[in-house]
């Protein structure tokens, strides 16, 4: 594994355990939350929807966490920086931006439009 490889690798497990250790804080402040009485309705409406919102974004989190988590699995196995789509190298500035990413630039330009395409 080169240096560069390393380096990816280094902040992808820095990632993941950041968002572990939000998770958590999540959870703790959630049972808090669920144990604390509002007397008034609107109070607790706005808890809830804190909660609610902030439950939302962990779960986008988590699927953020399973695609760290394949990337280093990629990387253990060195199959990191190749399109699974076109099996052409990805671009080391594309990997240093978005080290999760499993397609190159052109892959992902033709899928975007495709996308487009479609929704359009």
């Amino acid at each position: 594994m080169d240096k560069k490889m390393l380096e990816i690798r280094k902040e992808l497990v820095r990632q993941r355990e950041e968002l572990l250790s939000e998770a958590e804080q999540t959870i703790n402040s959630k049972l808090i939350t669920e144990k604390q009485s509002f007397p008034d309705p609107t109070d607790q409406a706005a808890a809830e929807l804190d909660s609610n919102f902030t439950l939302r974004l962990r779960g986008r989190e988590q699927k953020l966490l399973k695609k760290i988590d394949e990337a280093i699995a990629r990387i253990d196995d060195g199959s990191y920086g190749v399109c699974e789509s076109c099996g052409n190298p990805i671009g080391m500035k594309r990997l240093a931006a978005r080290p999760v990413t499993t397609l190159c630039i052109e892959c992902k330009t033709a899928q975007e439009e495709e996308e487009k395409r479609q929704t359009g």
